[in-house]
């Protein structure tokens, strides 16, 4: 199963890969990748919840992002940053709630709900590379979320899905922030992929409505990363 994941992941994004370096080396050279500095593309699976959130269950979902290796003075030490563009984050399994609509309510009574919260992700973290090539990181993440949104589902004749989407944004505080960490391991020497897993533990109360519960993010990830342009050179 996890090598099944690896290669699809890896293949995904390579083809982002492709197109990514050729834009990326018309516009910046090799001013990207450099001994001190490597630039990659990163994605996976991750499974996300809603800490304070009653009744609600882990949310599945794909990340995409870039991230920036800057290497110290010393060349095990590097401050690990990017952004994840595509971050979902959220719960599943809700309870369905009245949405003030006499057909609406009866289309979904008896479905589910899914919380999906969306966001750009800055993650800032000191890396270090161990000399078998497994790397530990940890640090911050900071989140600005661009979208917030329920979506009803119902199975109706014929197992269809019969979805609604509710907007919540003006629910959810715009920013995020927490702590974040992770493993993963460097494939060939230390100059091929990235392949690690990364837990985000979040801090701040998501919900604007103070009356109800602290409600926290979180969310599990599990990526591979893919270095452009220059290929790094191997450091002992």
């Amino acid at each position: 199963m996890m090598k099944k994941f690896v290669f699809t992941t890896g293949l995904l994004l390579c083809a982002y890969a492709l197109h990514a370096q050729i834009l990326i080396s018309l516009i910046f050279g090799d001013k990207l990748n450099s001994d001190k500095l490597e630039f990659g593309l990163d994605g996976g699976l991750n499974w996300s919840s809603i800490q304070g959130l009653p009744n609600s269950k882990s949310l599945t979902g794909f990340h995409l992002g870039f991230y920036f290796d800057i290497k110290l003075k010393n060349p095990q030490w590097m401050i690990n940053t990017g952004v994840i563009v595509k971050s979902p984050m959220g719960a599943g399994d809700l309870p369905v709630y009245s949405l003030s609509d006499a057909s609406l309510d009866s289309a979904f009574s008896g479905g589910s709900v899914k919380r999906k919260l969306r966001y750009f992700n800055v993650p800032v973290m000191m890396k270090y590379k161990f000399k078998n090539n497994i790397y530990v990181k940890g640090g911050i993440q900071l989140g600005l979320r661009s979208k917030a949104f329920d979506e009803f589902t119902n199975k109706v004749i014929d197992d269809k899905d019969l979805e609604y989407n509710l907007k919540i944004k003006d629910q959810f505080h715009p920013l995020d922030a927490g702590l974040v960490g992770g493993i993963g391991y460097r494939l060939m020497g230390g100059n091929g992929m990235n392949i690690g897993i990364q837990y985000y533990f979040g801090l701040i109360d998501v919900f604007i409505d103070d009356l109800s519960p602290n409600q926290y993010n979180r969310a599990f990830y599990v990526a591979v990363g893919i270095p452009i342009g220059k290929t790094p050179k191997k450091t002992d």
